[in-house]
């Protein structure tokens, strides 16, 4: 089933900063080949193909990624890749993604979707596709929840509340509250509870709906997207879009939108298979292992006595040797070195912190 009033629009442009350093900022984690022989991109815009075709999906992303981007998808018009200057936040991306979609059709709906996640279950993910649209149709500003199947502190979280109905088979429930990722002991709750979802980043909503929402609860940033709206289909679009962006505040979609808003609503999913491959360590959830645990990507790998670790290596006739260690990451590229304990990979993105604050090369 296709709708032509729908469209999705893929958000591309970050850093995967938690995968470091095999991604980098003009090779971010979107662009890498880490689960299968397709890049993560390119499987986030084939599993499209039964709702949406081509020329209804849309690219966000940065400069520095849009050639690469469009060379790993050709079969996107070059038109529909939408370059925002500088990164100011997943507010601003959607934003200018409404302010596109309005101009091609004021009665648009978005959903708006990730490029760098894992989903197992592509039928399921068609069906909950259709089945957002039609959430989407009753006025409500629509979130994808996950069911939790362990006390994750990597994700947000959505407290359910009451049920509004079924659409095509998918429950949909009001959308009480979105919490910051949790520590260990709250995640915890949350599962004992019952009742909370992960936070999985994908939304679906009328485009009027959200610009409306973008007057009511960030009248600023509506302002400033109007202006870029008024001149849209001109030549002064590149100019405008370039002075009016840096003067935007950084902001999620989130915290600038739906945390306030009324009508919204949570499609609790299970069983989807999903992961948004974060940080090296998330890697054991969708990579298989060998007997001892391990996982080895390229190069070579001899272990002694090694238990549950990762080795990656990305040059061929490399040798890399564990002895005697267990639940470790080793990601050895090019020009660095990364070894660290697998309970510590979400600290990786310090490091780049680090880095780019010190005006150090390798990111």
């Amino acid at each position: 089933m296709t709708r032509k009033d729908y469209y999705a629009v893929i958000m591309a442009g970050g850093g995967g900063t938690r995968l470091w350093p095999l991604s980098r900022k003009t090779k971010p984690k979107q662009m890498l080949r880490l689960v299968d022989e397709n890049t993560l991109f390119q499987t986030a815009v084939r599993r499209l193909k039964d709702v949406f075709p081509p020329e209804r999906i849309l690219i966000v992303t940065v400069a520095e990624q849009k050639e690469g981007l469009h060379e790993q998808c050709p079969e996107l018009p070059e038109e529909n890749f939408i370059v925002e200057p500088m990164p100011r936040g997943t507010a601003s991306v959607v934003g200018l993604a409404a302010v596109a979609l309005a101009d091609r059709n004021p009665n648009a709906t978005m959903a708006v979707l990730t490029a760098d996640h894992v989903i197992r279950n592509e039928d399921k993910f068609t069906k909950i596709l259709q089945a957002s649209y039609l959430v989407a149709q009753d006025g409500n500003l629509v979130t994808l929840g996950i069911y939790p199947s362990h006390p994750a502190t990597g994700y947000g979280y959505i407290k359910q509340g009451k049920r509004i109905g079924s659409y095509q088979g998918f429950a949909a429930y009001e959308a009480i509250k979105f919490l910051e990722k949790p520590d260990e002991d709250r995640a915890k709750k949350f599962l004992k509870d019952g009742g909370y979802v992960w936070n999985s980043g994908m939304f679906f909503w009328r485009v009027d709906r959200i610009l409306e929402e973008f007057r009511l609860q960030m009248p600023e940033l509506a302002n400033k997207l109007s202006e870029i709206a008024s001149v849209w289909g001109t030549k002064e679009r590149e100019t405008v879009l370039e002075s009016i962006w840096k003067t935007i505040a950084p902001e999620t979609i989130d915290y600038g939108i739906m945390e306030g808003a009324k009508r919204v609503a949570v499609i609790p999913a299970e069983g989807l298979g999903w992961n948004d491959v974060g940080s090296w360590d998330a890697l054991f959830d969708v990579l298989p292992s060998d007997k001892d645990g391990n996982i080895v990507m390229g190069g070579e790998h001899v272990a002694l006595d090694t238990e549950r670790s990762l080795v990656y290596v990305n040059r061929e006739h490399r040798l890399i040797v564990t002895i005697g260690v267990d639940d470790l990451v080793v990601v050895d590229t090019d020009d660095v070195l990364l070894v660290c304990r697998k309970d510590q990979a979400q600290k990786v993105r310090q490091i780049v912190q680090r880095l780019k604050k010190n005006n150090q090369d390798y990111v």
